[in-house]
Order: structure tokens, then sequence, then C-alpha cells
């Protein structure tokens, strides 16, 4: 890549849901550029489209990238119908459901699915790329993948944070055709997934996250309901 290509990544990967606004001084000072530099490829950047700018001389994405989502999403023979059964999986569990895929060894979260409108904002998660060594999807996608091992950052206790940890998840994941996250990412929370098959290969990581004192009561059902709400896509096992 280019390095004018790798410094409008860099300016576009600044955005985040924490960071959805930029001025040319804070991004400077974030990416370690001269202000110029920052500037240059914010205006840049909103000239083709893909920031827009805001009162106060910042920067937000742009709806155009919105658009390109849905093309993408759109794009994908099973994203239809899987979007419809995670929503009737949440819907059935009270959960928060989750369709994850790999992308360079990132976990990216491409649909969420709240089964439970009355839940308390820390069970709603808005992160786009997830910790792979921490979560159900992640596990899922790492064992039917042939990426190296992923970062191992410590979230909780329970956090997998070893290479040999880490091997032995994999082989279970393999064995059992599921993956559990036990309290791994977030404090008070459980997630389980299975992996979804389109022409005989893992497309994606598809499953549910629920609090930790419903999950763990019914964990055996939560996961059954998964496999049923996963079946037009099954083939791993």
């Amino acid at each position: 890549m280019s390095p004018s290509l790798e410094k409008a990544a860099a300016v576009l990967r600044a955005f985040t849901v924490n960071e959805p606004e930029w001025g040319s001084r804070p991004l400077a000072l974030q990416l370690g550029w001269p202000r110029s530099t920052a500037q240059f490829y914010l205006s840049g950047l909103a000239g083709a489209g893909f920031l827009r700018r805001v009162p106060g001389g910042r920067y937000r994405l742009s709806w155009q990238l919105a658009e390109f989502g849905a093309l993408l999403t759109d794009a994908l023979p099973w994203f239809s119908r899987a979007r419809s059964a995670l929503a009737d999986l949440a819907q059935a569990t009270r959960g928060l459901g989750f369709l994850c895929v790999l992308e360079e060894g990132r976990v990216v979260c491409i649909h969420r699915a709240l089964g439970d409108p009355e839940a308390h904002h820390t069970a709603v998660q808005t992160d786009v790329t997830l910790p792979a060594n921490a979560t159900a999807a992640g596990k899922i996608l790492y064992a039917y993948s042939s990426a190296g091992a992923p970062r191992f950052e410590c979230f909780t206790p329970s956090t997998i944070t070893t290479p040999d940890e880490w091997a032995g998840e994999l082989e279970r994941v393999r064995a059992d055709a599921c993956a559990h996250s036990i309290e791994e990412w977030i404090p008070g929370h459980c997630a389980v997934g299975v992996p979804l098959v389109w022409e005989g290969e893992v497309v994606a990581a598809f499953g549910v996250q629920l609090p930790s004192s419903r999950y763990l009561a019914r964990e055996r059902q939560v996961l059954a309901r998964t496999r049923q709400a996963a079946r037009p896509w099954a083939g791993v096992g």
C-alpha cells in the first residue's frame, strides 16, 4: 500500500463509536502527524465523499460509507436469511445476537440484533472489531481458518492469554462445532456461537450474548436454540 493510502486509511480508522468526530488538531496529536497533514487528509477525504464536515471545523464519517456497508452485506448470498434468523434467535432468548466475519485476522461484527428492548446499555456492545481471544465469534472464526494466533489482550480473569490455552480452546471448538465465552470479554455477560457454513466453507460466526445469570441457568437451551436457528447453514462437525 502506498504511503498516501496508508495515511488515508489511518484517518478513517480513527473514527470509532467513542470518537465519532475529529478536528485537525486532535487528529494530528492522535496520529503523531503535523496538523497540516491531518487537515490535508481530512479535507481530501471529505472531498471524496468519505467524510462530512460538521460545525466547529470537525469531521464525521459520511453516510456514503453506510451505503457501501449495505452494498457489501447485500452482496453476501447468505446474509439476508442469516439476519432474519438472528433476529428470531435474539427475540427467543431476549439476548444480543451477533453475526461476525473474519477479515485479515480481525473479527468484524457485521450485524447485531437486540431481543430485549429494555436491556441496560452495558448489555449492548457497539464495537465493530471484537477481540478474537475473548469472544465466541473469535474462537469460531479462528478455529476454522488458517489465521495465526491473535493478540492476547486480557479483559477479565477468565480471558485466554496464552498460546497453549488458545490452541486447546480451538480444538474444543472444532470438536463441538460451537464456542462459549464465559465472562471472558464483558464482565457479567456470556455468549455462545456456532459456525455458519456456505458452499462448504465457514463464512461467519452466529450467536447470542446474555447476562451471565440468565445464560448459566439455561446454557444448554440457549445452545440448542442457537444451533436450531443456524441449521440452514449446518455442515461442520
